[in-house]
């Protein structure tokens, strides 16, 4: 029999090991992708062709156009910024009118951080535990978002609102509530049961979640 010390030795172990198993360390100090060659093989720049333009972005210098859902959202990774490529890191630019939503969602491989550039956010995350964690963030604060956790942020303020969103991963993943259960093809019985809505309540959701 195992004894119990080790068990506990063990599970901490593959925490950790998991924790710093999504995004290995780079082995140089960076690699600038060759965008002549499209392969599953990284290739980089040879470093003499490198510049200092492959280290900036200016992709989110104005807000996006939230007019039409009151919620907009610039990613940032390096597939459009090939100087994060190997560094373990992405980021986002939010933008919210009033009344804007950002809705409950979580990204599989990375912890956020979440500043507040503009106005006045109700932002929060849920536990394994379901319990809630949340507050109205003011210009200058910010809120983390442990990886996995679902998470969601709200304009309450009289004018539109912007977060700078950072992450621990350069592929952290996306995946929103509503669209995931009533965009995609989950059985429409099973739907119904779970939440207690009938076929049209259901249908609506599906209308409104569903990609076009």
């Amino acid at each position: 029999m195992i004894p119990f010390q080790m068990i506990v030795f063990l599970v901490i172990f593959l925490q950790s090991y998991t924790g710093l198993a999504y995004d290995p360390d780079p082995v140089n100090d960076y690699c600038i992708p060759r965008t002549e060659f499209s392969s599953i093989f990284l290739s980089c720049k040879n470093t003499s062709l490198v510049t200092v333009d492959d280290f900036i972005y200016s992709g989110i210098k104005d807000p996006g156009n939230f007019k039409h859902t009151g919620f907009s959202s610039i990613p940032v990774s390096s597939t459009v910024f090939p100087g994060l490529n190997t560094l373990g890191m992405s980021f986002v630019r939010a933008d919210f009118d009033v009344d804007g939503v950002n809705v409950p969602h979580f990204h599989p491989r990375a912890t956020e951080t979440a500043f507040v550039l503009e106005g006045k956010i109700y932002s929060g995350f849920v536990d394994s535990g379901n319990r809630v964690f949340a507050k109205v963030l003011e210009k200058g604060e910010v809120m983390v978002f442990p990886k996995g956790l679902v998470h969601f942020q709200m304009n309450v303020g009289n004018s539109p609102a912007t977060i700078l969103g950072s992450f621990n991963s350069q592929n952290p993943g996306l995946v929103k509530i509503p669209s995931a259960v009533f965009g995609t093809g989950i059985k429409e019985e099973l739907l119904m049961k779970a939440f207690g809505l009938n076929d049209k309540e259901i249908a609506k959701l599906r209308k409104k979640f569903v990609p076009q």
